[in-house]
This record gives C-alpha cells, sequence and structure tokens, in this order.
C-alpha cells in the first residue's frame, strides 16, 4: 500500500474562496448490481464461480488461475507493472517467470476486478450489464464475456501448449471429468449436463458481480454524512473538480468508460510498442476507486505512484508528448483542459484514498474441487 502524506495547513481559506464547494451530480455506487436477464445469480452459482476463480485447472498447464493476478490480499488486482501469468511462480512481487521461458509478459497492466460489475455505468446510474465496457481498449463487453478472454491468452492463462482454439473446449472436458464440479455445475444451473463454455463465463461473472464496494468513505460523504471527510479530502475533491479531472473521471465509478490518447511512455519489458484501440494509442479510463491496491498505474502501469500520474497529466496538459509514436497534436483534448498544480497534488491524492474501501471479500478457498494449489503456482 503506497501512502501519501502531506502538510496540511490553512490553504482551505484561499481554496474557498476559489472554488464554490459541491458534488457536481456525483452521486454514491449502487449497492445493488445489475445482472443480464441470461444470467440471475444464485448462491450456487456464485459459490461455484469463486472456485472456479481461484482453481488453475483453467489454463493450459494447470498453473494460473484468475486469481493469480486478481488476488485478493492486493485488492484483486496486483503489484506489478505488467503481469506474469502461464510459466510464472510466486505472488505479487515475488512472482518470477520459471526458467526456461519464452512466454511474454501480458502487455497490459491488471485491472482489478473490484466493482468491474458497474462498468459503464454513466452519471445518472444507468448502466447495462451485458455491454460493460471490459479490458483496457475496451475489447469485450459483459462479465461472462470478459472472463473467458484471459483463459485463451497464451501470456494470460493459456500457454503454449494448447491452442486458442482448442482451449477452452480442453477446459470444459477438464471439468466434466471432476465429479465436484459436475455437482456444481448442476445445482448451479439447475440443469443436467450443465458444464459448457458459455456456463463458465456465467459462473465466474456471477461471482465477480459479488465483488463491490459501495461503502467508501466518499460514498457516504455525497450521503449527507459530512463528516465522512477530513477537511483535506473535502478540498482535495473541489480541487480535482477545479482541475477538470472529471472532464473523464466522472459518475459514480470515476470513469467515462471512454477510450482516450495520452502519450504514455511504452514499458520496456514489452519488444513492441502498444497501440492500443486500432493503433491509436487509445486507451480506456479507468476507474478511480481502490487506487490503494492499484499500483501502479496507466495502462502498462508505467507510473509508479499517483504524485507521478499528477504530475504525468501537468507535463502533457502544457508540454509534449511522452510517447515517440504519438504526436503531440493526437493527444486528447480534454487531458490538455486538466489544470493541475504542483501545490494542490498532496490535497486530491487525500481526497482519491477517500475512495477506497477495505470491505470485500477476501476469504479464499482452502481447496479447490481439482485438487490442484489453490490459486495456482504461487
Amino acid at each position: 500500500m503506497i501512502v501519501f502524506s502531506g502538510c496540511y495547513n490553512s490553504t482551505k481559506k484561499n481554496i474557498k474562496e476559489l472554488i464554490e464547494p459541491d458534488n457536481d451530480g456525483y452521486i454514491p455506487l449502487p449497492e445493488n448490481v445489475a445482472e443480464p436477464r441470461d444470467n440471475i445469480s444464485n448462491p450456487d452459482k456464485v459459490k461455484l464461480g469463486k472456485l472456479l476463480f481461484y482453481d488453475p485447472i483453467l489454463s493450459g498447464n494447470k498453473d494460473v488461475s484468475c486469481a493469480t493476478c486478481h488476488h485478493p490480499e492486493f485488492g484483486f488486482a496486483e503489484p506489478l507493472d505488467l503481469s506474469i501469468g502461464a510459466n510464472g511462480k510466486g505472488l505479487g512481487f515475488t512472482r518470477k517467470f520459471n526458467e526456461p521461458n519464452h512466454i511474454p509478459f501480458v502487455k497490459r497492466n491488471a485491472h482489478t476486478i473490484l466493482n468491474t460489475a458497474f462498468n459503464g455505468i454513466d452519471i445518472q446510474g444507468v448502466y447495462h450489464s451485458n455491454e460493460s465496457p471490459m479490458f483496457w481498449d475496451n475489447r469485450a463487453e459483459g462479465l461472462e464475456a470478459q472472463a473467458l478472454l484471459p483463459i485463451e491468452t497464451l501470456e494470460e492463462m493459456r500457454g503454449d501448449k494448447i491452442s486458442e482454439h482448442d482451449i477452452l473446449n480442453v477446459v470444459v472436458a477438464r471439468l466434466k471429468e471432476i465429479p465436484e464440479y459436475v455437482t456444481l455445475f448442476e445445482k448451479a444451473f439447475k440443469s443436467n449436463n450443465a458444464i459448457d463454455k458459455v456456463n463458465l463465463g456465467k459462473a465466474i461473472a456471477a461471482f465477480e458481480r459479488t465483488l463491490i464496494t459501495p461503502n467508501s468513505r466518499f460514498d457516504k460523504y455525497v450521503q449527507g454524512d459530512e463528516n465522512a471527510l477530513s477537511m483535506a479530502e473535502k478540498d482535495g475533491f473541489e480541487l480535482f473538480k477545479a482541475a477538470k479531472c472529471n472532464l473523464c473521471h466522472n459518475g459514480p465509478m470515476f470513469s467515462d468508460y471512454k477510450t482516450h490518447i495520452l502519450g504514455v511512455v511504452d514499458n520496456e519489458k514489452l519488444p513492441f510498442s502498444d497501440g492500443g484501440v486500432d493503433s491509436t494509442y487509445a486507451f480506456r479510463t479507468p476507474s478511480l476507486r481502490n487506487l490503494r491496491y492499484t499500483a501502479p498505474y496507466m495502462h502498462n502501469g508505467k507510473l509508479k505512484d499517483l504524485q507521478a500520474v499528477l504530475e504525468f497529466y501537468e507535463d502533457i496538459s502544457n508540454g509534449p508528448s511522452k510517447n515517440n509514436h504519438v504526436p503531440t497534436k493526437h493527444i486528447d483534448s480534454l487531458a490538455k483542459q486538466v489544470n493541475i498544480k504542483v501545490m494542490d497534488m498532496s490535497l486530491i491524492i487525500s481526497f482519491l484514498n477517500s475512495l477506497n474501501s477495505e470491505d470485500f471479500d477476501k476469504d479464499i478457498p482452502e481447496q479447490v474441487p481439482s485438487g490442484l494449489p489453490v490459486g495456482g503456482d504461487i
């Protein structure tokens, strides 16, 4: 966890002279999650999804689970800039590739799973769970689709022993050979022969929809509890808006879920320059919730802490692109409007910390039906 500290003195008077405090339409995160009509949750489905989430049986070499890179110890994210999936060992900072190795790093920083159930939510609190944008490039819609793509990806879970075309069929066949999974799927989906790739995605999605944190101090504040935030955090909120961070970081999830070109410097661990959406170098606005757990930041983890993120935005608003592949004129016009002053950064960071919440499911299964190590080789 990264802790920021700074001096809070008599700046409050000056801030209030410049800014009229109000919530500008920010509403709390909902306490209930919308579900697709074809995947209504039930306790058996959530239980199954949780076991699948922690079971490396889903990976090509049976060494990686969803939890390997999205572990509750790290807020269902992880502290590496780029994840090590297949052919890795260890958890968090200790994770390394096994030798010999020819599997590449996962090419983008791991999003937290927390609150992804609300992806796509707008400033009025409206969203459609079957259309929720997923990943840094919005390439999938809905948690059901999101849950399966890492299984198919070589560097994440598939490895290089099974083809992308075959992997889901192989995983389904494995699950059908485990009597406990046969029973769990039948109970979850109320039918025989329930194990297939569609229901695999649905079960994992059902579990992921339970991983929400609608109880941060900021949520309490916008519901009327004036004491939920400190004076420094309240002033940081006003400075956050005054700096126009809210042009993109808006709504209950503090994201517009659109893609923007920012020109973040490339990660040298990759043998190529990641061009994002259609090679435009556009990436989706991430949520600002639970940033305590999600460092390092940006799509490739190149910014180590929140101070570095704010300094980056200060630099690109008035200066050249940081990425040689992105002309300065292509930097998003909204980013050019951001105006963050160095003297305000500590207060803005204080506010961002009010969006953290530790109230989420940290219980890890003692065992999984496959009998493999829980969480994979960690």
